[in-house]
């Protein structure tokens, strides 16, 4: 049987996105695993924001920078070498890009985009207090320094 996008509904989609999330969620709880499961999230809010005409230039600069980052081959943390907690890195880039155009974007346009469960800007200070947990201070510096 071959499903269209033309039988399933964005509600259904989304609620079935909501489903699986909340089981794969509670499966591995509050662990730096956990943390995985904001990686697709976060990437698209970097991409909506890129594409909202209410966010300014320099910002989406910030922003096209962050998506790239998900891309580069070589990075931080190699996803090829490590698997899936590869993208750990890629999440602390597009969070402290997040965290970075709050300083003159309004948290209402993130919150408008924000397809996870909690308050975007609670993920955002979850994931960064997150990376000084696990010893990652020093990597948090290093992609700081990615970014400028």
């Amino acid at each position: 049987m071959t499903i269209t996008t033309n039988e399933v509904s964005h509600e259904q989609a989304q609620r079935f996105y909501d489903r699986l999330r909340e089981r794969m969620a509670s499966r591995l709880g509050e662990t730096p695993a956990s943390l995985l499961l904001l990686v697709p999230d976060v990437f698209l809010l970097l991409w909506r924001l890129l594409n909202d005409p209410r966010v300014n230039g320099a910002n989406k600069v910030l922003l096209g920078s962050g998506i790239a980052y998900y891309f580069l081959p070589l990075d931080v943390v190699p996803e090829l070498f490590l698997g899936p907690i590869g993208f750990v890195d890629d999440l602390i880039i597009g969070v402290y890009m997040l965290n970075k155009i709050l300083s003159d974007t309004d948290p209402e346009i993130l919150r408008e985009h924000w397809s996870g469960s909690e308050d975007v800007l609670k993920m955002i200070q979850r994931v960064l207090d997150a990376a000084d947990r696990m010893g990652s201070g020093d990597l948090l510096e290093k992609l700081k320094k990615v970014v400028k």
